[in-house]
């Protein structure tokens, strides 16, 4: 591609896109733009990740299930920070999360724990942010490879999966059988190739 001025031409500097420099970015929302600014950017051919919980609303007349999202006002975008522009230029986007040096990227392995939850078709929901308590590393079942803080409630076991960047956390619930403690962030299974990822997850 070539572009022109005062009648002569140059070669344009188009930035390098590759896959290998693609990482996980957190964009921030307009209040309940979420899904829209979720489609909009997957239709620039982005990676969009927005995790969704049920909630049971009672309405006049009946009782009807929604869709919210685990992270109000955030939608994961994953790309080359080449592409920054398409993302910042999505209606109901307003910027990209991050310090005064840029977009700050998220741990592969938060993500991919949260994605585990939301597909495992478990109770998943909002909880406080934590900090401390004992790291686990789900063995078994269709969390299978997520990592997070073991909460023991009366009520059952639950999860907790954190984005520490944005101070959030979610909860789902588990078999407090099915984990094993294990230094914090270890991320021994998303760190492993995709087959091996989708092998460990499948497995019953």
């Amino acid at each position: 591609m070539y572009i022109g001025d005062a009648g002569r031409w140059y070669p344009a500097i188009i930035p390098m896109i590759s896959e290998d420099n693609e990482r996980w970015y957190a964009a921030y929302t307009r209040h309940q733009h979420e899904k829209c600014a979720a489609s909009s950017v997957s239709g620039k051919g982005i990676e969009a990740f927005l995790p969704l919980y049920n909630v049971r609303s009672l309405w006049a007349d009946r009782v009807k299930t929604i869709q919210k999202p685990l992270f109000p006002c955030y939608l994961f975008v994953r790309m080359d920070l080449a592409r920054r522009l398409a993302v910042l230029q999505t209606a109901g986007v307003y910027c990209l999360v991050g310090t005064s040096d840029g977009p700050s990227s998220i741990p592969d392995r938060e993500i991919e724990s949260i994605r585990c939850a939301v597909n495992s078709r478990l109770l998943v929901e909002p909880f406080p942010f934590l900090k401390a308590g004992d790291w686990v590393l789900v063995t078994s079942g269709p969390l299978a490879g997520a990592e997070g803080i073991l909460v023991r409630k009366a009520k059952g076991d639950r999860l907790v999966l954190s984005v520490e960047m944005l101070q959030r956390s979610v909860a789902v619930e588990i078999d407090g059988y099915c984990v094993e403690k294990i230094g914090r962030g270890r991320g021994t299974l998303f760190q492993a190739s995709s087959a091996e990822r989708s092998a460990a997850i499948l497995r019953p």
